[in-house]
């Protein structure tokens, strides 16, 4: 009964075969190490067979998902066993299926009874049923073992080798003995970090070799658990005057079986480093097709084959140096400390990869229908891209849930030294949302400023096949990054470059006349002058520009020298990396308890402020209120654009510690005077069980001599706001009338507004109540607009 083959399973139970029965000594040591959480538990039977195990768990208080792959032997568990509550019989492999039947909020126990020998891949699902634990569940593997099972049995039975990988990286591994049998009682988090480890010392004056990275038909890596105790790939030393691709199909077919053509391998980057004190050449090569059945050639070297998930290569355990470094070569960022090696990429013509999981393909499916739902996605063009691209192979470190979140959330997929994330997968609404404001008509050139890919092929997608996405970046290895994940999962419309975004695209890429669309995907303070230069005349540009710290995705449109604004969406990025890098001028009161943050650029006085924040507070009331849905994101930004002295004050202390209960970790917007100060904040007025129940007010407190005459200020820019800009239905709130001129235009030719100067830029605000009586269009300005 060694096989592994579906039908020949699905012949096995319709011939009224079975397992080995469930026995006593069995039921009492699940009922002393695994007995149901108070109240009922969740179980998965994995290999639940006729169903014996899982009925047996539904009578010890579990609810019970028994999976098997095998429909004969879910017809036999439900005729048997057609009365029993509480049991779900669920037809799924669980090595290739969409895991979707499985329930979404994971399982206090899984249980795997003599079916984990026979599994393929057997790490990869022994990590994911790991994921799927609860806190305090546990995973248990009931296995034969090798010293009690006949020699012509011993493929369904684990060795002690075996046995020590199943236990490795779990925080606790208990291994109990029934009757011949090993009972592992699994728990806490399967994780073993990933870890590059070297052989032994080898003899010679160098060493030269390939290794072939080889996915299958859902985008899993192929990799080898060797006697090393180790994870590689296939590949090894050159014969005589063999080239590396050679090398690496020879060597792919002698030790698994797999047959690949010349063609069909590519040569991506050499890795130079040395194997104790020996230099050590090694060529990465991507095989692209490959035919043939699985196995294992070479027994004396490898216990087994697998294909690993991406994602589950950080917690994969001891990885051969080499083989670390030629994943993270292909994929980087899927090995999050690779070995120190010296690259050199080649210039090859390696054609896109396909492979993906069911499952992608569903929860794609469902997170196009969250942004659609949340009206991100109006355009058909842009819903279709969203569902065809891949998003999650331009994020392989992260699983597949976390890849294709629907909502709020950012992949990070680089950090700096400190923890701060400097490049990410943006959330998918706001990309959508960014795409449709940038519509680039098909055939369009665009350019995109900070890369990573997904979004570049968004675009790509959009524009269709005669379209093109030129992608800067200044970082190396975001572009290359971006350059393998466009090769293997793009469109070849995308050209990735590492140079400073805020210079443009190099001048030979950029089209005649500039390019129809340009996207800026990091937040901005100020607008490159290249952003506009490089633009065609009428053409869109998408940025992230902050203004008072408050972020904002504004649509431009160009009108000659002036980019005039077209809609805002909220939003927030990574910070800006290049020449536009900024620090803002901050200043420190009351030992640290509250910051001021001078978000426009300039540090104002603030001489005698801590004096006045020990002195008496003064509170007025705006009678201006907001609900629990309220959206007050254009009160914040109408603060920061209308009044004069605009900064942001943070606290750092609990309320009940400081003198201006901000809750700690927040801001507010503020203004400042001389030896005085003035916030804007809210407490809430009523409360109830329901959203609706709950009210909240502005108010303003304020510090200082000048306190009163600034907390008026701050009111009537409330009420203001309250009045000329705020609607009920929050997508509905009146945005500023914004231009944008180039830094240095006379304020003679600016409209009349409120002006922010940039480094780079002139913006100017027309809000409703300031542009009621506003003159008309000067002429300076059209011939401005006009570019003469």
């Amino acid at each position: 009964m060694g096989y592994i083959r579906q039908e020949q399973w699905e012949q096995h139970y319709a011939d009224g075969l079975g397992f080995r029965p469930l026995g006593a000594v069995e039921r009492e040591l699940l009922a002393a190490h695994v007995p149901a959480p108070e109240g009922g538990g969740r179980a998965l039977d994995v290999g639940c067979g006729t169903g014996e195990l899982a009925v047996h768990l539904a009578s010890a208080g579990y609810t019970v998902d028994a999976v098997d792959f095998a429909d004969s032997a879910l017809a036999r568990a439900r005729e048997e066993h057609g009365d029993v509550q509480g049991v779900h019989w669920l037809s799924l492999d669980i090595e290739r299926d969409d895991p979707a039947p499985l329930h979404e909020d994971g399982y206090d126990l899984v249980v795997m009874r003599l079916m984990y020998p026979f599994l393929h891949d057997r790490g990869r699902v022994l990590h994911s049923l790991g994921e799927r634990l609860r806190k305090g569940g546990a995973l248990v593997v009931i296995t034969p073992l090798v010293e009690h099972t006949p020699e012509d049995r011993r493929a369904i039975a684990l060795n002690e080798d075996e046995i020590a990988l199943v236990t490795s990286g779990w925080e606790t591994a208990q291994q109990l003995d029934v009757d011949g049998l090993a009972v592992l009682v699994l728990r806490g988090p399967c994780h073993a970090d990933a870890r590059a480890v070297e052989k032994s010392p080898t003899t010679g004056h160098a060493l030269t070799g390939a290794l072939a990275i080889v996915t299958d038909a859902a985008g899993r890596v192929l990799l080898g658990r060797s006697r090393r105790g180790m994870l590689e790939l296939p590949g090894g030393k050159n014969t005589g005057p063999e080239g590396f691709a050679a090398t690496a199909v020879r060597e792919l077919a002698e030790e698994t079986g797999l047959v690949a053509g010349p063609g069909d391998a590519h040569v991506l980057t050499m890795l130079l480093d040395d194997s104790h004190g020996v230099p050590r050449l090694t060529a990465v090569v991507r095989i692209t097709n490959w035919s043939g059945e699985l196995a294992v050639k070479e027994p004396a070297l490898f216990d087994r084959w697998e294909w690993l998930d991406l994602h589950s290569l950080a917690c994969a355990g001891d990885i051969f140096v080499p083989a670390a470094a030629a994943l993270d070569a292909v994929w980087p960022g899927v090995i999050p400390t690779p070995p120190a090696v010296t690259a050199y990429p080649l210039a090859v013509d390696q054609p896109s990869v396909p492979g993906e999981p069911a499952q992608a393909v569903r929860l794609r499916e469902a997170m196009t229908q969250t942004v659609i739902d949340g009206g991100w996605a109006t355009d058909e063009r842009v819903q279709d891209a969203l569902r065809t691209v891949p998003r999650h192979r331009f994020a392989p470190e992260a699983d597949l849930a976390t890849a294709y979140d629907g909502g709020d959330r950012a992949v990070t997929t680089r950090r700096d030294e400190t923890g701060r994330a400097i490049s990410s997968v943006s959330a998918a609404w706001l990309q959508a949302d960014m795409i449709r404001s940038l519509d680039p008509a098909p055939g369009a050139i665009v350019f995109e400023a900070g890369s990573g890919g997904y979004n570049a092929e968004l675009l790509a997608h959009v524009t269709g096949p005669h379209g093109r996405v030129v992608t800067v970046d200044i970082d190396p290895w975001v572009v290359r990054r971006t350059r393998r994940f466009t090769t293997e999962a793009g469109s070849g419309r995308v050209t990735a470059v590492e140079a400073d975004a805020a210079v443009g695209a190099p001048a030979h890429l950029v089209p005649r006349g500039g390019f129809d669309a340009s996207v800026i995907t990091y937040n901005c303070w100020d607008i490159a002058p290249a952003w506009r230069e490089q633009l065609a005349e009428g053409g869109r540009l998408v940025l992230p520009l902050e203004i008072g710290g408050y972020t904002r995705a504004i649509t431009f449109e160009r009108r000659g020298q002036v980019l005039h604004a077209r809609g805002f969406t909220y939003c927030g990025f990574v910070r800006d990396q290049g020449q536009q890098a900024r620090s803002v001028p901050s200043v420190d009161l009351l030992q640290g308890e509250l910051t001021l943050r001078f978000e426009h650029g300039t540090a104002l006085p603030t001489q005698g402020v801590e004096d006045a924040l020990r002195g008496p507070r003064h509170e007025a009331a705006t009678g201006v209120t907001m609900g629990a849905n309220s959206y007050f994101g254009s009160l914040q930004l109408y603060v920061a654009t209308t009044l004069t002295g605009f900064c942001r004050l943070a606290a750092h202390r609990d309320p009940a510690d400081g003198v201006t209960e901000i809750a700690k970790g927040q801001d507010v917007p503020a203004i400042l005077g001389e030896a005085s100060l003035a916030y804007l904040t809210y407490v809430q007025t009523r409360d109830g069980d329901r959203p609706e129940d709950k009210e909240w007010a502005w108010i303003v407190h304020a510090f200082g001599d000048q306190g009163p005459r600034l907390a008026e200020q701050l009111v009537a820019t409330a009420q203001a706001w309250d009045s000329t800009v705020r609607a009920d239905d929050n997508s509905k709130h009146t945005e500023p009338v914004l231009t944008a001129y180039p830094a240095g235009t006379p304020d003679g030719l600016l409209p009349v507004g409120h002006v922010l100067d940039k480094k780079r830029c002139r913006l100017v605000f027309q809000w409703p109540s300031h542009t009621e009586a506003l003159p008309p269009t000067t002429r300076d300005e059209q011939v401005m607009q006009n570019g003469d």
